[in-house]
């Protein structure tokens, strides 16, 4: 499902190259379940966006679904995000003018789904995360686990074939990130490819494999 060959990620710093990633040599397989660990700086978050789409390498090649990602118009590479990724940040990025049912919906309004269709699918996911009584509030009026709670279920409102998440659990507390992880582990099991962030080495376990990460590469 994902490719990445020698990929390279730098910063100009006072005419010398400072290095984020270091030639990344990576694949993941549908279905995989994969953790990526490592000490702040080791460019964990980088890489997750990188493979989402929302960073480009300076060097290499990235194939994703067997089409190279970075020799595409970025107007195919926003639909292709858009109709097979996920994402859950660490900083939520929940839009603030809108409420929790709207920012739900968002990625359904674009991969065109119906009305109807939308609403079933938002209330569905309401439920699913106990948060119907949430559902007219705005983000600024909502804990930092809820906004956490409301990023991962607008995440997978579109079905998406890959879902990653930056540090998902960073914000809950230890019964709510067990619940996500649970939940992670059963969508992982419902064919959902998984690629998260984690400080966590408990939530990392409930990866197939982990890659750690040190000073811009794989070790």
């Amino acid at each position: 499902m994902i490719k990445l060959e020698h990929i390279f990620k730098w910063y100009n710093v006072g005419g010398a190259r400072s290095f984020v990633l270091k030639d990344i040599n990576v694949e993941i397989a549908e279905g995989d379940f994969v953790s990526i660990m490592g000490p702040s700086g080791s460019g964990k978050s980088t890489l997750l966006n990188v493979i989402g789409m929302l960073d480009e390498p300076d060097e290499g090649n990235y194939f994703f679904l067997d089409e190279n990602i970075l020799k595409m118009k970025s107007k195919k590479r926003s639909q292709l995000f858009q109709s097979h990724i996920g994402y859950v940040f660490q900083a939520y990025h929940l839009i603030d003018e809108l409420t929790v049912y709207e920012n739900i919906e968002t990625p359904l309004i674009y991969k065109k789904f119906s009305s109807s269709e939308r609403k079933s699918i938002v209330s569905d996911l309401l439920d699913r995360f106990n948060i119907v009584g949430k559902k007219d509030l705005f983000p600024s009026q909502l804990s930092g686990g809820q906004q956490q709670v409301v990023g991962i279920a607008r995440a997978l409102a579109g079905s998406p074939k890959l879902l990653l998440a930056d540090e998902p659990t960073g914000n809950l507390n230890s019964k709510q990130g067990e619940e996500i992880m649970e939940l992670f582990k059963q969508l992982n099991q419902d064919g959902v490819t998984i690629i998260q962030v984690t400080h966590s080495g408990k939530n990392a376990e409930y990866g197939h494999r982990i890659l750690n990460m040190l000073d811009g590469q794989v070790k």
